[in-house]
């Protein structure tokens, strides 16, 4: 029979040390069999993904009953969240009442699929916002939003504060993303999980084969930029800089993406970009290989991420882990 494995909380002794793991234990004790629900919009494709999908394995590794739901909508309701998303971060959006409805529409209907019985509800970014009025609040809720908050777009943001005010908490990633609100704000920066594929150490042989799959030639230094086709990302920037410095340097640039399902603005994003693709400029749409990423970003002369805004920057912190140089905007954690 097959053997099973997830990463225990012990297994990260070498990185935070003793006191710190038996210090996690001691506090996961008084809360043994706390049953909490986790919602956000996807189950890949981006960051608060991959945050959800290691806490709540390493949460029920320490006795807390974790679960993470995603909600489901249409794709009219993703470019909604989209836009909405854009606007939180400084975008401008045309908040109309047929948006409105549509967005409290598909989140009415997800409360109805939702069952929930728990002792703590935690809802990350806009998307399942809503959520909290259509249920009996019954414990607390948290809002964790993951997103650069420091100038959203005022119609936008006093609409959604309609929810966000009955929330018990929310949870920045920086301080300078605070905003006037109702409930308590506390700050808590995310983290890379050295344990998955991404982020784990390869061998020179594990490398080599992953960048051939994709015939990535190694020939020249590599500058690799890895992100969603997403404009906060500003990949049309990063190609536009990297033809400016390969007039001094001989260099190729790969830009890394992929597409998630709660973004439906990147395939548009990812063809405006084709155009731009020669020998030494390639755009990938592999960003789901998380050992691509991690043979990138190890093997890179030099790793971008050239955002306009930016939640935290869990890509810049896999480079840095990687012990590979970084060059990032000045913006997020």
């Amino acid at each position: 029979m097959a053997q099973y494995r997830i990463t225990e909380i012990e297994d990260y002794d070498s990185f935070v040390g003793t006191e710190t793991i038996e210090r996690i234990r001691q506090k996961a004790a008084n809360l043994k069999g706390l049953r909490v629900a986790n919602f956000n919009s996807t189950y890949y494709g981006g960051g608060v993904a991959e945050t959800i999908s290691s806490l709540t394995l390493l949460m029920n590794s320490l006795g807390l009953r974790t679960e993470w739901r995603v909600i489901q909508g249409t794709p009219d309701f993703f470019s909604i969240t989209k836009k909405m998303h854009n606007a939180l971060q400084g975008g401008e959006i045309d908040l109309s009442k047929i948006k409105r409805e549509i967005f409290e529409q598909v989140i009415y209907e997800n409360s109805v699929r939702n069952f929930l019985d728990h002792d703590f509800i935690m809802v990350h970014d806009p998307q399942p916002l809503p959520l909290i009025e259509h249920y009996e609040k019954k414990c607390p809720w948290l809002w964790r939003c993951h997103l650069d908050l420091s100038r959203p777009d005022a119609e936008t943001w006093k609409y959604l504060r309609h929810w966000i005010d009955n929330y018990d908490a929310v949870i920045l990633s920086c301080r300078e993303f605070a905003q006037e609100m109702n409930p308590p704000q506390r700050v808590m920066m995310p983290a890379i999980d050295p344990f998955t594929i991404k982020n784990r150490q390869l061998s020179d042989r594990e490398i080599n084969e992953r960048l051939s799959r994709y015939e990535i030639p190694t020939d020249l230094p590599l500058v690799v930029q890895v992100s969603r086709f997403d404009p906060w990302k500003d990949p049309k920037g990063v190609v536009d800089a990297f033809k400016l410095a390969r007039k001094q340097i001989d260099a190729r640039l790969v830009l890394l993406g992929n597409f998630a399902t709660d973004d439906p603005e990147g395939e548009e994003i990812f063809h405006s970009l084709c155009a731009s693709r020669d020998e030494r400029i390639l755009i990938l749409t592999s960003g789901d290989d998380t050992a691509l990423v991690n043979a990138l970003q190890t093997r890179a002369a030099v790793v971008l991420q050239k955002s306009l805004r930016e939640g935290f920057g869990l890509t810049v912190a896999e480079a840095m882990w990687k012990a590979t140089p970084v060059i990032g905007g000045n913006v997020g954690g």
